[in-house]
């Protein structure tokens, strides 16, 4: 058949790198195409450049499975991360397998012909083009690349400074010897307030609410030790899995003992920080790991704030002026470079509109199976990481399970796969919004699948029980519909 691919992946980040990978190991006979909307691999880590970008994750859970992260720095800055990202494309000989600048707009399937039929346009030359595929596999992250969030400010259009998401950086901003405030109190907030201290004349990070913030050490002694004794391989492993159960471990604790766990956070900054200014921008109104928690390496943000390079101010934006924000509480802060760190747009599978048999599907109306394909969508899975561990733990199993499955399909001669809502499963919550209470969660839960009441249809966030699922449970189960080709 004319421009036909076994699997399409769509995304050329960690998680698309990941399929790939697997799909050439695992399902060596199977050809596919990596569709790659921007001119380069990497995803997150090549769209954004602001100053200090790195990852709130360590490297060895971060890192894939398959290979080992050999630096001796586990918290790993971004150009780090795509050199890595870099070493397994090479590695891997997966180049020529992927096409830059192709955005997929639309997806139909056809249960007639087992068929999807994808529309791409290439963002350079603005030409539309289809070609066939037998499996879909969605790589394309969880949020818009076109433009962050900025809430609507009121008077922004007053201040006669720069204005700049996190997401929009260039080389051209400079903050040398500047007033830069930094509206926010996420991962990308904390980051950017010790690295612009460097060089601004002073840094304000202006927070509605606190949140929780833990430094941490940017090696991994346990790690760096392994490495003498063991080969690469090895120590990676070891590393990977104790940090692993570490993470799932602090994640069930928090929840389980919220109160306690509150005390021991805050009462880890005080090292570096006054009781009065802990009490009033560093103790959150929520308990911990209802959203996701800000790590600062070698407590970096603390140590500019110590320095009088930095401070916090929790506060309401009331209006901008030509060259500062006030306050609801009257205080005003001036500025000449404001940041707006304050969070992503959501997307869910890239924004691709999706048909099955001539049906435009409402995502929002489906509900997940394992957290990776979609009630009534055939041959389809998506890569959604974890929200209270690393990204790549979820996008490994998931590139591992989509190579079992068409391996299964191809040994029994089926044409697809689809996952149906038995009667004895009941809509039991949305996929993420109900317990994690992060803005950018929250704005977007409209968009988010339904889980279930019970496995496999329940979303559970835990890799342990998923890595045991996916790689060991049976894929034949009375949720999914195989179709042969008899």
């Amino acid at each position: 058949m004319k421009n036909y691919i076994d699997v399409a992946i769509i995304g050329a980040g960690i998680s698309g790198i990941s399929a790939a990978t697997y799909l050439k190991n695992k399902c060596p006979n199977k050809n596919f195409t990596i569709f790659e909307k921007r001119g380069s691999i990497g995803g997150t880590w090549d769209l954004f450049s602001y100053p200090g970008i790195r990852s709130d994750s360590d490297m060895f859970t971060l890192g894939f499975s398959f290979k080992p992260w050999k630096e001796r720095k586990a918290i790993a800055d971004g150009p780090s991360i795509m050199k890595y990202l870099d070493e397994t494309v090479r590695e891997n000989e997966l180049g020529n397998n992927i096409k830059y600048n192709q955005s997929l707009i639309k997806a139909e399937w056809s249960s007639e012909k087992a068929m999807w039929k994808l529309t791409t346009v290439d963002s350079s030359t603005n030409k539309k083009k289809e070609v066939n595929c037998k499996f879909l596999f969605m790589c394309s992250g969880y949020y818009s690349y076109e433009n962050g969030y900025t809430p609507k400010f009121s008077g922004i259009e007053n201040f006669n400074g720069t204005i700049i998401h996190p997401q929009q950086w260039s080389d051209k901003i400079n903050y040398d010897n500047k007033n830069v405030v930094v509206i926010g109190s996420g991962a990308t907030a904390v980051t950017l307030v010790p690295e612009i201290a460097k060089k601004a004349n002073y840094v304000t990070m202006l927070q509605r609410s606190p949140t929780y913030i833990v430094a941490y050490p940017d090696q991994d002694m346990f790690s760096n030790i392994l490495r003498v004794i063991f080969p690469a391989k090895i120590s990676y492993a070891l590393t990977r899995f104790r940090n692993v159960l570490f993470q799932q471990w602090l994640y069930t604790s928090c929840r389980k003992f919220p109160k306690r766990w509150k005390k021991l956070l805050i009462d880890r900054i005080r090292e570096y920080l006054s009781d009065e200014e802990i009490k009033k921008n560093f103790t959150p109104n929520y308990n911990p790991w209802e959203q996701r928690m800000c790590l600062v390496p070698n407590g970096d943000f603390f140590t500019s704030i110590k320095e009088n390079k930095a401070s916090v101010v929790t506060d309401e934006i009331a209006t901008f002026t030509n060259n500062s924000i006030c306050l609801k509480s009257g205080d005003e802060l001036p500025a000449d470079l404001i940041v707006t760190a304050t969070g992503l747009n959501l997307e869910l599978l890239g924004g691709v509109e999706i048909v099955v048999d001539g049906k435009i599907i409402d995502t929002s109306q489906t509900m997940t199976y394992k957290s990776m394909m979609f009630s009534d969508v055939p041959n389809f899975i998506s890569t959604f990481g974890y929200i209270n561990a690393s990204w790549t733990l979820k996008a490994d199993l998931t590139s591992q399970y989509a190579c079992r499955l068409i391996n299964l399909m191809d040994k029994n001669k089926y044409k697809y796969c689809t996952p149906k809502i038995p009667d004895n499963v009941e809509e039991d919550r949305d996929w993420l919004a109900s317990e994690f209470s992060s803005g950018y969660i929250q704005r977007a839960k409209h968009l988010f699948p339904k889980q279930g009441n019970k496995a496999p249809w329940k979303n559970y966030q835990n890799y342990i029980k998923d890595w045991f699922d996916i790689k060991y449970n049976k894929l034949q189960d009375p949720s999914m519909i195989f179709y042969s080709e008899e």
